[in-house]
């Protein structure tokens, strides 16, 4: 039986042109966000379970039920149709070590694919980090060394992992076809042109205000198109900030001969902070691989309007009606925590949420700081340095503005220098949630 028929077996696919109509062929001129329609989301035709039986219509309804977009119109249906397994791509630039929680919304998408007997094309955008991606920026990126990139795409992968089944899953890095000779980036670089480029929302902000755009950042759309011929994208999924990006994929596809692939948007996770989009840049993120009481207090100082999103797009469903805000943020953290850690590890991290937060009591376990005893006065920007990672400024800073404490007392404002007897054995409290015991020890290891 060829892996056409098995997949027809068994997820009842069929092909049937005359039922799925032309599939149109759009591309960057849907892309102009002033005058394109937008394809909103379609409700679920059928669950997961019982796709079995399920038509392509009702295959892909299902797939983009929860989708911004889905690009053009019919255009994923009639991929399904074909009866194969689909080449669903999702490209990253590993700028950053960790994946955070508004990156598992489209990695969530992606196993939903694999569910229904598609692969994933997970690209390591190593040569496309060294440009940039601009989408939804207002400045230049800054650029990374080969060996924090490299770094960076391991864990990537590791972490990808945790939600992606490995048996559906191909990992390519671009820069096995993206250092190109020059002759080959003039033949890409002549597909667009340069006020295609520059309609991208972010461009046009930024040449509004002045701010200067590289010619790396324009090329970095393209790149990422080529990925696509590259690997023969069926399907290519990402966040609503990279629309352009995406769209323009099928351009280039086009211009090389490859069919155009469907484009899924999926909805933009925003951080802690409720306003802007989660991204480690803005300090609002919670890494999937954080310790459990980051991840439970992390998700407990989220607004309350940011309940709903966070529900829908992290857990498939709405917040418990029954429950208030501060409830329903604490079965959001607990499911959170289980996801990645484990049920035990849930109800240990919301245990010394209610020790720590709500009984006003340390932390059972915490980590020990040492003070050389020769020393008889105790620098406090030095030790919260020491102790916590930060540079010496962020401690003065958080000294002033009283985000220290000692034994749960607040260090006075101003006060940035105690006798090693005042601090030894007693805890140190940096914020809500970092704690560490100091001890004066006469030998420092």
């Amino acid at each position: 039986m060829t892996a056409r028929s098995e997949r027809r077996r068994r997820y009842g696919v069929h092909r049937d042109a005359a039922a799925r109509g032309p599939v149109g062929r759009e591309s960057l001129a849907l892309a102009r966000m002033h005058s394109e329609v937008r394809t909103e989301p379609r409700p679920a035709a059928v669950s997961l379970s019982r796709l079995a039986a399920a038509t392509p219509h009702e295959e892909a309804a299902w797939l983009a039920r929860n989708a911004i977009d889905s690009l053009p119109a019919g255009a994923l249906e009639g991929k399904l149709a074909d009866g194969r397994p689909l080449r669903v791509k999702l490209g990253i630039d590993p700028t950053a070590p960790d994946i955070h929680l508004g990156f598992t919304v489209v990695l969530q998408k992606l196993r939903e694919f694999q569910d229904l007997g598609h692969i994933v094309v997970l690209i390591i955008g190593d040569y496309t980090a060294r440009v940039g991606d601009p989408s939804g920026r207002s400045s230049t990126r800054p650029v990374l060394t080969a060996a924090e990139i490299d770094a960076n795409a391991r864990t990537f992968q590791e972490q990808a992992r945790t939600v992606l089944d490995s048996e559906r899953l191909e990992v390519r890095f671009n820069s096995e076809w993206l250092d190109m000779t020059m002759e080959e980036l003039f033949r890409l670089a002549r597909i667009p042109t340069v006020a295609q480029l520059l309609e991208r929302d972010d461009f046009a902000k930024r040449m509004a205000s002045h701010t200067p755009i590289s010619v790396l950042e324009l090329l970095y759309p393209l790149l990422q198109g080529y990925d696509s011929v590259a690997t023969r994208a069926d399907v290519e999924l990402g966040g609503t900030d990279q629309k352009f990006n995406l769209l323009l994929g099928r351009d280039i596809q086009r211009a090389y001969g490859v069919p155009e692939q469907a484009v899924l948007t999926m909805p933009l996770l925003t951080g802690t902070d409720g306003e802007r989009k989660m991204g480690k840049s803005f300090g609002n993120y919670i890494g999937v691989t954080e310790p459990p009481d980051e991840i439970y207090g992390k998700t407990l100082s989220i607004p309350d309007k940011s309940l709903e999103p966070w529900y829908r797009l992290l857990l498939g469903s709405e917040p418990p009606s029954e429950l208030g805000p501060r409830d329903a943020k604490r079965a959001l953290a607990r499911a959170l925590v289980a996801r990645f850690h484990g049920q035990a590890a849930a109800d240990a991290a919301e245990a010394e949420f209610d020790r720590v937060h709500i009984q006003r009591r340390a932390p059972e376990e915490m980590p020990t700081v040492t003070w050389p005893a020769d020393r008889p006065e105790v620098h406090l920007p030095a030790l919260l340095a020491h102790a916590f990672g930060i540079s010496n400024s962020q401690a003065r800073r958080t000294l002033a503005q009283g985000g220290v404490k000692l034994d749960g007392e607040p260090v006075g404002n101003g006060v940035l220098d105690l006798p090693a007897v005042a601090v030894d054995g007693k805890v140190l409290q940096l914020g809500k949630r970092r704690f560490a015991r100091v001890q004066v020890a006469p030998h420092v290891g």
